[in-house]
């Protein structure tokens, strides 16, 4: 691991300022420019790979092999859900209306999960990183984050569970795929007016074309088996590649004032790879940079990452970078921390 970051006692003293002369550094760079061209190509490589997963399911007909397909059309479907996520944070097109366009049909219609629920969810998570009041993925649920959100466990379930959490937290993963499609239509009421009827037709619209492909073209129960290990694996993959970024990182108190920069890259963790990682991890690998430019085109985290470590080393904060396994182990250490 490059560093670790400190807890929130020793963080540096926040300088209101300290951000601008890095996005002076980045603007000059030209790498808040989007990258059209190169989404373009992405995008479609990736529909076409969408099509031919379609075409195979129908062709194979009855046959087991269609699980090996369930499987190819698990790391499509994370790949689609990582253009949701891009286009959400406004990287890929020059208007807020054609961002969201791709974001309705990555998400709704390709995926089944709502565009509008993951996004505000997403950027509430953006606005308070790994604050266990304010950030929605480390609110205590299932899983808790914190020792204040463990000693509110009551049952002795929930004990047991809580003791055990660390080694739930990937089976739970495999559950994913379907939370969120759960999530999409509970929330479905809460959604503006307009919203609300577009997103519903596009999920609906996914559901029966879902369901029409994979049970006009199998036997039930293979049909079955496709669904359960498409999802498992989806899940599975989209929760893994989030997994590594924040995990075991501090978590700001009620009475921490981090600035922008202090807040966004404490609590944030890189993990080191090459093209192959870039893509399995939908750059999310460069965790750091984008949360300091949730803008910024997927293309480009590479290359702002070392003026971001070099500024943070110029400046003195820590910036944290691990390889993989070890991103997961922080993280499953933490989980055991706060249940023992």
């Amino acid at each position: 691991m490059t560093t670790l970051a400190p807890d929130s006692t020793r963080v540096p003293t926040r300088t209101a300022s300290d951000f601008a002369p890095l996005v002076a550094r980045v603007k000059a760079a030209g790498l808040l420019d989007r990258r059209r061209g190169r989404y373009a190509v992405s995008i479609t490589i990736n529909l076409l790979a969408g099509a031919a997963i379609v075409t195979g399911v129908v062709l194979l007909g009855d046959s087991w092999w269609q699980l090996a397909l369930a499987a190819l059309a698990a790391v499509f479907s994370a790949q689609s859900g990582f253009v949701g996520h891009d286009a959400g944070h406004q990287q890929i097109a020059r208007t807020h209306r054609a961002n969201r366009v791709l974001g309705f049909l990555h998400g709704d219609l390709l995926l089944g999960m709502s565009y509008g629920w993951w996004t505000h969810k997403h950027n509430r998570h953006h606005a308070n990183p790994n604050h266990e009041d304010k950030d929605p993925d480390v609110a205590g649920g299932a899983l808790v984050w914190s020792s204040q959100q463990a000693a509110a466990r009551s049952s002795r379930v929930a004990h047991w569970f809580t003791r055990n959490q660390h080694i739930m937290f990937f089976p739970m993963l495999l559950l994913e795929g379907l939370h969120l499609k759960v999530a999409s239509w509970r929330t479905l009421p809460q959604r503006p007016p307009k919203d609300r009827w577009i997103e519903a037709t596009l999920l609906s619209a996914h559901l029966v074309g879902y369901l029409a492909l994979v049970f006009l073209s199998m036997p039930f129960l293979t049909g079955l088996a496709f669904v359960v290990v498409h999802q498992t694996l989806f899940g599975l993959y989209l929760g893994s590649a989030f997994a590594p970024n924040h995990k075991g990182m501090p978590m700001p108190g009620p009475n921490d004032r981090w600035d922008f920069l202090r807040k966004q890259v404490l609590t944030s963790r890189n993990v080191r790879g090459g093209p192959v990682t870039d893509w399995a991890l939908g750059a999310l690998n460069y965790q750091v940079e984008h949360h300091l430019f949730p803008s910024m085109p997927r293309p480009n985290l590479r290359t702002a990452q070392p003026i971001v470590r070099d500024y943070c080393a110029e400046i003195g904060i820590p910036y944290t970078e691990t390889g993989l396994v070890e991103s997961y182990a922080i993280g499953l250490r933490h989980l055991r921390g706060v249940g023992d």
